[in-house]
């Protein structure tokens, strides 16, 4: 049998069997391709409005926040961000860009133990503080480092 058909027949079985299980109801799409989000903290214009949806609103600055950050990013699309939080019972990291047009621009949640540690990477307009949410024991905690941008990253 020629291996392009051999694919081309388990592709179409595999959505066959979820548009079945969407047809029964059992899936629902958006289900299928994305946790849900909340979207008025990511669409925020204000870094402000940003932390207080997402419910990061008040929180105190702490040291035991290591960001990770270049003081220079030569091209702000792909701007590399480590996080390691030292705040006992850490649930919840989120990462803000004080001068991008949507200030949030992830959250992330720890389970079961997980380390609190995140590395990505970050797109950022022109030079912001990048600023770091954690929320710990029912409290929220921030901390932050100006990252210098010398070639646009978000249409710039």
């Amino acid at each position: 049998m020629n291996p392009l058909r051999r694919g081309f027949l388990k592709s179409a079985g595999s959505f066959g069997a979820i548009a079945v299980a969407i047809g029964a109801g059992l899936l629902k799409p958006g289900e299928l391709l994305a946790a849900t989000w909340n979207k008025v903290a990511f669409t925020a214009t204000n870094v402000a409005d940003a932390m207080k949806e997402a419910t990061y609103g008040g929180a105190a600055e702490s040291k035991d926040i290591l960001i990770k950050v270049p003081e220079i990013a030569e091209n702000g699309a792909v701007v590399p961000v480590e996080v390691t939080s030292k705040i006992p019972g850490t649930t919840n990291i989120a990462i803000f860009v004080d001068q991008n047009q949507n200030p949030m621009i992830a959250d992330f949640e720890f389970s079961n133990g997980a380390e609190p540690f995140i590395s990505t990477r970050i797109k950022m307009n022109k030079t912001s503080q990048v600023r770091i949410a954690v929320k710990a024991g029912g409290k929220s905690y921030t901390q932050s480092k100006e990252v210098k941008v010398t070639i646009g990253g978000c249409g710039g």
